[in-house]
Parts: C-alpha cells; sequence; structure tokens
C-alpha cells in the first residue's frame, strides 16, 4: 500500500510518501492507524489526536471502520478549511 502525508503530518513522520505491505492483522483504517502510531516516536506524534487527522484511501474520505486493502492508497491529512 503506498501512504501519503501532507501538511503537519508530513513534518513529523519525515516523509511525504512511503511504500509499506499491508500490515499483518490490519483490516480498517483505525487499525492501520494504530499500527502506524507504533512504528516510531514521529509517527506517534502525528497520530496521539487523531480527532485531527483525516484520511482518504483511492482518494475517497474514509471512517475509522472503513476496510484497507493490500495495494490501497491511504492519504493522511489535517482537516482543510477554506479560506
Amino acid at each position: 500500500m503506498e501512504l501519503l502525508y501532507f501538511a503537519w503530518l508530513r513534518e513529523k513522520v519525515g516523509l511525504s510518501s512511503e511504500s509499506v505491505p499491508l500490515p499483518d492483522g490490519v483490516e480498517n483504517v483505525g487499525g492501520l492507524l494504530t499500527w502506524m502510531a507504533d512504528r516510531g516516536p514521529g509517527y506517534a506524534e502525528a497520530m496521539k489526536d487523531l480527532s485531527v487527522v483525516r484520511v482518504a484511501v483511492n482518494q475517497e474520505f474514509a471512517q475509522h471502520s472503513d476496510p484497507v486493502e493490500d495495494g490501497d492508497e491511504v492519504a493522511f491529512f489535517p482537516p482543510v478549511t477554506g479560506g
């Protein structure tokens, strides 16, 4: 799966994107977020307040219960405001 990071999430993780295999036991967005928080300090910092992390799977907004599969594109970004 391709993971994409935007705005301050990219800064905390230290990457704009990365390719990873679907982690064992991860079936949905919530499971992926939990797995990511355990990957290291930058990831933990980025995922510490999930109320301000938005997720899109294959360019569609996703909820924590939405499934993820190997080969998906998953984007993480802060809430977007207009202006």
